[in-house]
């Protein structure tokens, strides 16, 4: 079919023909070998204000098709993309016209349904790749078998001596605390932040993150900051992400990665792509010693904090043993 022909389907808009005419316009236009520009978007015109009006079967077979098209129109298969697994799963697998901040962006809006048919793409990100396999199997924070449960297996003594020769988690936590100390700068600029943010540390972020569980997320990011728990639950308890913002800026995480851990802690922050190029735009203006001052504000306050209740806790103690004291004298003095 030529382009012509597809211009002149493209034209009719008899009335009761929205289901036909939403069909035969994507499959003219993928019979096109090089669709210019004004193809693709006289299509976008054509079927964005007729998708609401066209059954279910419609849209699977559109999708089906936009599949395998080389130039489909981005618009187009970003509404697809946003359908139930059994309409999208065709472009979520196969289609380029999906970005990977798309791919991230449809994961934290639609969960494991999409991010499974995602992961049948043939090339890709490895950093999607992780964020899936971290879906597939939620509770990645490892912790003992209980005591129980160890009895009742049928061979457990390998498994013991293993876990024997590994530290706990607590004790490997505190054990990473000291050798962070141990690294934070005594004199002069030695000391930046991601000094001591490695991997393990990015990927601890990531996976408390996608556990759903706050406190979880909140315990990483302290550690990783090396400021108190309070401090990061007020980070990540604002309604915006703009604190977690910075908090991610100073730990000179990749955009990627930022991106990655903001979606999963703030996912009803990205309702659509121009949130989240907001998001990216935000992150790369802003400078990395702007985020290294906001943490330092923070552990100031934190401090200010400690050094305000400890006096209050001074003033309380001397109040109540004065007037203890004051009692004993009364005391005295009646008898």
């Amino acid at each position: 079919m030529s382009s012509s022909d597809f211009r002149q389907i493209a034209i009719r808009t008899e009335a009761g023909k929205a289901e036909r005419l939403f069909r035969a316009a994507v499959s003219a236009f993928c019979s096109l070998t090089r669709p210019s520009r004004r193809e693709i978007a006289q299509l976008e015109d054509l079927t964005l204000p007729l998708f609401d009006e066209v059954s279910v079967e419609s849209r699977r077979y559109v999708a089906a098709a936009l599949s395998e098209c080389d130039y489909a129109p981005t618009a187009l298969v970003r509404r697809l993309a946003e359908e139930p697994v059994e309409i999208a799963a065709p472009l979520l697998a196969r289609s380029d016209a999906l970005s990977d901040i798309d791919l991230i962006a449809l994961i934290g809006r639609h969960g494991l349904p999409h991010a499974r048919a995602i992961a049948r793409r043939k090339e890709l990100n490895p950093t999607i790749a992780d964020l899936i396999r971290a879906l597939e199997r939620p509770t990645l924070v490892k912790t003992r078998p209980p005591e129980t449960v160890t009895r009742l297996a049928p061979k457990p003594e390998p498994i013991a001596k293993a876990d024997a020769d590994r530290p706990a988690p607590g004790e490997a936590t505190e054990n990473a605390r000291r050798r962070l100390r141990s690294m934070m700068r005594p004199t002069g600029d030695t000391a930046d932040i991601n000094t001591f943010l490695g991997q393990p540390a990015y990927v601890k972020l990531r996976e408390t993150a996608l556990t759903g569980n706050a406190a979880f997320f909140q315990t990483a990011l302290a550690d990783a900051l090396e400021i108190d728990f309070a401090t990061a639950r007020s980070v990540t308890a604002q309604s915006s992400y703009a604190a977690l913002l910075a908090a991610l800026r100073a730990l000179d995480l990749s955009e990627d990665r930022a991106f990655l851990i903001a979606v999963a802690v703030y996912p009803g922050e990205f309702p659509h792509p121009q949130a989240i190029r907001l998001f990216l735009d935000r992150y790369r203006l802003l400078h990395r010693e702007a985020a290294l001052d906001k943490v330092r504000a923070w552990k100031a306050e934190a401090l200010s904090r400690a050094i305000r209740g400890n006096a209050a806790d001074a003033v309380d103690m001397e109040s109540r043993e004065a007037s203890n004291g004051d009692g004993a004298s009364a005391g005295l003095k009646a008898s």
